[in-house]
């Protein structure tokens, strides 16, 4: 006979037993599309805490239910190349999907100062790379005047060279998760100081994310600049926008990759899907500015108004710094043959906004990614360009950042980075004349566990990302 006293706790184990499972989130009813383990199928997501926690067929129940029916559930966008770190630079890629944004072209000088500046208030997770030509200024001049400036045009003596590589191996050891450099922007670097920098990055197991320097046909210096760097000292090698490094001979930059890789050299490359640049006019990119026709000059945009530049103009704003779009050097077939190649990531190259503007793709990558390259013209899987835009960016970073290995995927146990978008209506809406549009058809975003976007739109006390950051050493 069992007494009373034994049955009421029994009972109440089994009440509780059968009761479902409750989770903080549970994004329902969506298509699940992992793109590591190639799941595409109907399931719901429990999200507890900042963890996926269970993926399956049968109904789960959270404290919070998004509805997903009719949208694809995907891992969170991963952005290797973005500029604007800004709060509302933040707002637009939470709109366009992402929750991880990282600087790693041109990087910054103090990752101390850096990633204290957002730890606890950014709604994305957030990283930057010891930068190259930010590291040159201080140690040449004592100060960062950015990419301008006569220091970057100069060589360094042997004494500065190694007080360069002291600095860029603190910031490697305080946690920079690569090296960035903008070569194109530091015609005074040398090759042989470019191999030292490959050289300590190698030791940190650290990734050289590297802007080429610019190269005229037909010859390929650039690229066979960085990858005998890469080759010699070992360092892991990423070529930023291969798009507007190599404009109309993209394909062949491309094949020069493809061969690179198949002889076992550790290389890879992103792009964004759009044929015009954005960039600095103050910067050295445009020291031979005076050469160009009426026409070219026509080409660039003041970001800041919108205005077409004239030559007066040119000289007027180059006089005074800020940002341009620069004219349509390559075609849009070659951009899709960018997009579309197996060997490149999407990444934004998003700017910082001038007085709220800026180049569309700090508004639109992604979901142009997803509405005009795979709905409209079916240049690549959507399978794919998930694979493109999540996990093949975590990949490149979680040897040197352990904690990518648990983002850029939508498993169990996984980071609970995710969004949520109509496959049938996601689309950018930032155009070059009107740029402040955010994207559409991005539902719902989660960054570790937290929404961050619901319905569409923002929850602007939601600020759970963190840092993307290598253990200090």
């Amino acid at each position: 006979m069992i007494r009373v006293a034994t049955l009421i706790p029994l009972v109440l184990l089994l009440v509780q037993c059968s009761q479902p499972p409750k989770y903080d989130v549970v994004i329902a009813n969506g298509r699940v599309m992992d793109p590591e383990s190639g799941l595409d199928a109907i399931r719901n997501v429990g999200v507890q805490g900042e963890t996926i926690a269970e993926i399956s067929e049968q109904e789960l129940y959270g404290a919070e239910v998004l509805d997903a029916a009719g949208h694809v559930v995907a891992p969170g966008f991963i952005d290797l190349h973005q500029h604007g770190h800004s709060p509302d630079n933040y707002k637009a890629q939470i709109h366009d999907g992402i929750t991880s944004a990282l600087e790693l072209e041109i990087g910054v000088a103090d990752i101390t100062a850096w990633y204290g500046e957002r730890e606890g208030k950014t709604p994305v997770n957030f990283g930057a790379s010891i930068s190259h030509p930010y590291s040159r200024n201080l140690v040449m001049l004592g100060s960062d005047p950015g990419l301008t400036g006569d220091a970057l045009t100069q060589p360094l003596s042997a004494q500065q060279l190694d007080e360069l590589k002291l600095r860029i191996a603190r910031g490697l050891e305080l946690g920079a998760p690569a090296v960035g450099f903008g070569l194109a922007y530091s015609p005074g670097a040398t090759t042989e100081e470019v191999v030292e920098i490959f050289r300590v990055a190698a030791a940190h197991d650290a990734n050289c994310h590297v802007h080429m320097r610019n190269s005229e046909p037909p010859g390929f210096a650039n690229i066979e600049e960085v990858l005998s760097a890469a080759k010699q000292t070992g360092a892991p090698l990423h070529i930023v926008h291969i798009n507007s490094s190599s404009a109309e001979r993209i394909p062949q930059y491309l094949e020069i990759i493809a061969s690179a890789q198949k002889q076992g050299a550790d290389v890879t490359t992103e792009c964004y899907p759009y044929n015009r640049g954005s960039t600095l006019l103050e910067s050295h990119l445009f020291n031979d500015w005076r050469t160009y026709s009426d026409e070219r000059i026509a080409g660039f945009i003041w970001v800041e108004t919108g205005e077409t530049l004239t030559r007066e103009t040119f000289e007027k704003y180059r006089e005074r710094g800020g940002t341009i779009i620069t004219p349509a050097d390559y075609s849009e077939q070659k951009v899709q043959t960018a997009v579309a190649s197996p060997l490149t990531m999407i990444a934004s190259d998003g700017m910082w906004l001038d007085k709220g503007r800026a180049h569309p793709r700090s508004f639109g990558t992604f979901s142009r990614i997803l509405g005009r390259y795979v709905r409209e013209q079916k240049a690549l899987t959507l399978m794919d360009a998930l694979r493109k835009m999540s996990l093949a960016p975590a990949q490149r970073l979680e040897r040197r950042a352990p904690m990518m290995a648990k983002k850029g995927r939508l498993s169990i146990g996984a980071d609970a980075d995710i969004v949520v978008f109509n496959p049938d209506t996601v689309i950018d809406k930032a155009t070059f004349e009107n740029p402040v549009q955010y994207s559409e058809g991005i539902q719902h975003v989660l960054v570790n566990g937290r929404v961050t976007l619901k319905d569409g739109d923002l929850v602007e006390a939601a600020a759970a990302g963190k840092a993307i950051k290598a253990p200090s050493e």
